[in-house]
């Protein structure tokens, strides 16, 4: 999957993954949307990498916008947006994070 990378995925994607690519998943990944122009993802940019960067986890970083299928699939609003996945299904979400514990929140479910 072109826009997935282990930790860390400092690239949005054009080419998004497929529906079925994300449902062939096997355990947890990190699903992102946003634009490399929006401010709000150049904020949460830093925040972002400090809690991937340790994460052992695909992270999948999908460049959205009007007319782009899979941000639509997922009712993303706003940016960035981050969804953890778990075998390809939506178990957590965090929009707009801009300190590391608004990422570490996407995790919570897994502490517990």
């Amino acid at each position: 999957m072109k826009a997935s990378k282990m930790g860390y995925n400092p690239e949005y994607q054009e080419e998004a993954p497929s529906s079925e690519d994300l449902a062939a998943l096997s355990g947890y990944a990190v699903l992102e949307f946003g634009a490399p122009w929006c401010g709000h993802c150049k904020a949460a940019a830093s925040a972002v990498e400090s809690v991937l960067s340790s994460k052992n986890l695909p992270h999948i970083k999908v460049f959205d916008g009007k007319g782009k299928r899979l941000g639509r699939a997922f009712q993303v609003k706003l940016w960035p947006t981050l969804i953890l996945l778990e075998s390809g299904k939506e178990v957590a979400r965090v929009v707009r994070p801009v300190a590391v514990g608004d990422v570490q929140a996407l995790f919570a479910t897994l502490e517990n």
